[in-house]
């Protein structure tokens, strides 16, 4: 039951933000946009690649780790700080980020592009208007080592 609900909030949030939005912005001629490629259209594939990679292997350790959703009215009971929550804490927005630039660059989109501008700042308010503080209050002193350790956005270079 747990892996159906993660991925009927994938489908939901993600789903919409990632593929209904996009192929509405996009316009009536995608097919015609993504038929002229070049190989900067298709550089765009490796972002997309990496972002879905990411985005699943978040939702796997939310059903493995994390035992809920990353939905916030079906929130994990453990915190999870395993697999791509090693290196950042948002790992699932940075994936969608991700995604968002694959789709701006397949399809030569400048207003994708800002789209993606605009989600990822919608993204950091609600990272930290909302979730930060109710990550602090569900789990304390674990959620705020982890802040310590982890960055919200961009990975720590370890030497």
């Amino acid at each position: 039951m747990l892996a159906i609900r993660n991925i009927l909030f994938v489908l939901l949030v993600p789903g919409t933000v990632t593929v209904l939005i996009p192929w509405l912005i996009a316009g009536r001629n995608r097919a015609a946009q993504f038929s002229h490629s070049t190989p900067w259209r298709h550089a765009g594939l490796l972002p997309l690649l990496i972002g879905v990679i990411i985005l699943a292997w978040c939702v796997w350790d939310f059903i493995v780790i994390g035992q809920g959703t990353p939905a916030p009215i079906d929130p994990p009971t453990q915190l999870v700080a395993r697999g791509p929550y090693r290196h950042v804490r948002n790992p699932m927005y940075v994936a969608v980020a991700l995604i968002l630039l694959g789709e701006a660059a397949l399809f030569a989109s400048l207003a994708l592009l800002i789209y993606t501008a605009i989600f990822f700042a919608a993204a950091h308010c609600f990272v930290v208007f909302y979730e930060e503080p109710g990550l602090h209050r569900r789990f304390g002193e674990s959620y705020d080592a982890y802040r310590r350790r982890v960055r919200r956005w961009i990975p720590r270079v370890r030497g």
